[in-house]
């Protein structure tokens, strides 16, 4: 069974070796885990992948070869699905849409709390209680400047909060590029030293030794050439980037080659308490944000990468995540990070011209300090000026 398993693991371009597969092997023969799907998940990863570059294959893989298997979901109060299936759409005029009211965070938290208790059956096309097709910021499928989504798809992108669990896919950082033009905006971005054991020929040296030495050979080492740029890359991933996937792909690939000495993280929307490296299993894997705070040298340079568009209560309001109720707002979160490391930039793949019109987007590039760039040759090249100073 688990040899079938593992040229699945082949044949996704996952470099597993024989040796690797025996340990896997032997530890399932000394009973190290539980006999549980996901134990085995997680002592196979452990095994077989050594690169976290990888896990996003290896997840595929895994779930192609043991169909079947139930995700891990945040439990939250159950809502029936009838009342959330999606009958009709609902189109507005720009008059109607106008006079919907906007509720205000909190007032908005404190009324779906009353309709928890209050609603016992499913509403469609109404303004009120939890739906869909209508105007009540509560539901799916209608329109609300300001709301909460239950179910279904997103298609306004007004929501404050999305009351469902999410998976998002990792950006690949083997994707072929479309241009060499990102790699070398990034290559700018370089600060050659010569560290570690010498262990390549010093030509120039060595003759010069060699000469002074009345012809006889006298050869010279020197520790190779690195770039010794540190470099943390922080993505946000999943609702309104799944626009720009593939220019977002494009440059994490870039980065990815460029910067030998490079961590990342992925955050959804704005950075609160914690973040993740797999998006599969960022539930149960998360980073403390505190500890990725304290992890990295002040001199490590941080590239924010995301298209800054949410509601501003996702920057500015505590609880204003759209997924879970952070302690604090996320902005605390961002200014925490250029107080910390001095050279930052945020990437941003919308359009320039676009900004101005995105209230979160002025909000953030405030606390960037106008550090905000588009991802374009020319914007590229103009933050890693910027990081290099």
């Amino acid at each position: 069974m688990l040899i079938d398993f593992f040229f699945t693991l082949k044949d996704a371009k996952i470099p597993v070796s024989i040796k690797e597969f025996l340990i896997l092997l032997e530890a399932m023969q000394k009973s190290v885990i539980s006999p549980s799907l996901d134990d085995f998940y997680y002592l196979s990863r452990t095994t077989l992948v050594k690169d976290e570059a990888h896990y996003d294959k290896f997840d595929k893989a895994f779930g192609l070869y043991f169909r079947g298997i139930d995700a891990i979901f945040e439990k939250h109060p159950e809502i029936p699905l009838e009342w959330l299936q999606k009958r009709m759409e609902r189109e507005l005029t720009p008059e109607q849409k106008a006079a919907i009211e906007k509720f205000g965070y909190d007032k908005l938290m404190d009324r779906l709390k009353e309709l928890l208790k209050e609603q016992k059956e499913r509403h469609e096309g109404g303004n009120r209680w939890i739906g869909t097709g209508g105007t009540s910021p509560f539901g799916n499928g209608g329109t609300n400047p300001e709301g909460i989504r239950i179910g279904g798809e997103g298609g306004n992108r007004t929501a404050v909060k999305v009351w469902e669990a999410r998976s998002y896919r990792d950006y690949d950082d083997e994707r072929e590029l479309g241009t060499r033009n990102i790699k070398v905006a990034l290559r700018r971005l370089r600060k050659f030293a010569r560290e570690g054991a010498e262990e390549e020929l010093a030509l120039d040296d060595t003759i010069r030794a060699t000469a002074n030495n009345a012809g006889y050979l006298d050869i010279k080492m020197q520790p190779e050439r690195k770039n010794n740029i540190k470099v943390l890359m922080l993505l946000d991933v999943g609702g309104t980037m799944d626009d720009h996937i593939q220019r977002t792909e494009e440059l994490f690939s870039a980065a990815k080659t460029e910067f030998k000495n490079m961590e990342f993280f992925y955050f959804h929307n704005c950075i609160y308490d914690y973040l993740w490296k797999n998006n599969r299993r960022r539930h149960a894997e998360k980073f403390h944000t505190w500890d990725v705070l304290r992890k990295y040298t002040p001199d490590t340079k941080v590239i924010f990468v995301g298209d800054a568009t949410m509601s501003p209560y996702e920057v500015l309001q505590p609880g204003g995540s759209v997924e879970y109720n952070n302690e604090e707002a996320g902005a605390v979160w961002l200014q925490r990070f250029t107080s910390t490391f001095p050279k930052f930039i945020w990437l941003n793949p919308e359009p320039e011209g676009l900004w101005q019109y995105r209230q979160s987007i002025s909000v953030i590039r405030q606390i960037m300090n106008n550090r905000m760039f588009p991802v374009t040759i020319d914007g590229l090249e103009r933050g890693m000026q910027l990081l290099s100073k």
